[in-house]
């Protein structure tokens, strides 16, 4: 029997896009920075949750959302246009970690979550509430793909 494991890794890395991850139909990058500038419904936020295991309050943390401001975004049904692009940004990184651990989302949730002596003792999670902070994180899960522990 061939596998094909190229065509197998696309397959896990289609799983694991901003759109599948959100809940979103987007056609290209164009029409999600549309969605973005027009601010994507709090109900992505909440998808994000289902399909990676975290929680809100992660979720909250992660994209830097204060806990009054979450209810407020629910009661509007809306996010911010910033708020909107962390999300994508944190989803993305999502994606990463859970290629990073071949689909093992109990390894990558683990692993996003706890502290991380590359990020000086911080979690990815906390780290990725900036965009500096996500490109570290982005940094670290390509060092680790490439067995660069240092």
């Amino acid at each position: 029997m061939v596998v094909n494991v190229e065509k197998d890794q696309d397959r896990m890395t289609d799983r694991f896009t901003p759109e599948k991850m959100l809940g979103l139909k987007i056609s290209d990058n164009l029409n999600l920075i549309k969605k973005i500038e027009s601010g994507l419904a709090f109900g992505t936020l909440i998808k994000l949750g289902r399909t990676s295991g975290l929680s809100l309050e992660n979720l909250r943390i992660a994209v830097g959302i204060k806990q009054r401001t979450l209810t407020r975004r629910k009661s509007e049904k809306k996010l911010t246009r910033e708020e909107s692009d962390r999300l994508v940004s944190v989803s993305r990184l999502l994606g990463q970690t859970f290629e990073l651990f071949e689909g093992n989302h109990e390894a990558a949730r683990q692993w996003f979550t706890s502290p991380n002596r590359a990020l000086g003792g911080r979690s990815p999670l906390e780290v990725a509430a900036t965009e500096t902070g996500t490109r570290e994180v982005e940094n670290l899960i390509g060092r680790l793909e490439h067995g660069v522990f240092t």
